[in-house]
């Protein structure tokens, strides 16, 4: 058996994850807005955003660094001092371009002008 794929199974499985992830995402939200919703439900909306980008920064940054050393090593993980200026960032410019950016600098320096790794 020949273990290459083939375009026309790519495309397929590309297609059809953006179907599926064009029905688990819109169609709920197409019929949602057209509801109101109990002002419970709505503020318990309001944190799902910041529960997913602390789920995000938390595997990204703190799971490498344990999964090498066995430990998080905060002082010499440059993720952290990179999320902790996008966060500050994000603090005072309620932007997420310009936070992501300021911790992207922030990153990039520290590895590869100061060393850290």
């Amino acid at each position: 058996m020949d273990s290459t794929l083939s375009p026309t199974l790519i495309w397929t499985v590309i297609v059809g994850m953006g179907l599926t992830n064009f029905a688990f995402r819109f169609i709920p939200m197409s019929v949602l807005s057209r509801i109101a919703l109990p002002a419970p439900v709505m503020r318990w909306l309001r944190f799902i955003p910041i529960s997913v980008m602390g789920a995000l920064f938390a595997k990204t940054i703190l799971l490498p660094a344990f999964e090498a050393t066995g430990t998080v090593p905060l002082w010499c993980n440059p993720g952290i001092y990179g999320g902790l200026s996008a966060m500050i960032v994000f603090r005072f410019t309620k932007s997420f371009m310009v936070s992501s950016l300021a911790g992207m600098v922030v990153y990039v320096v520290l590895r590869m002008v100061l060393g850290l790794s």
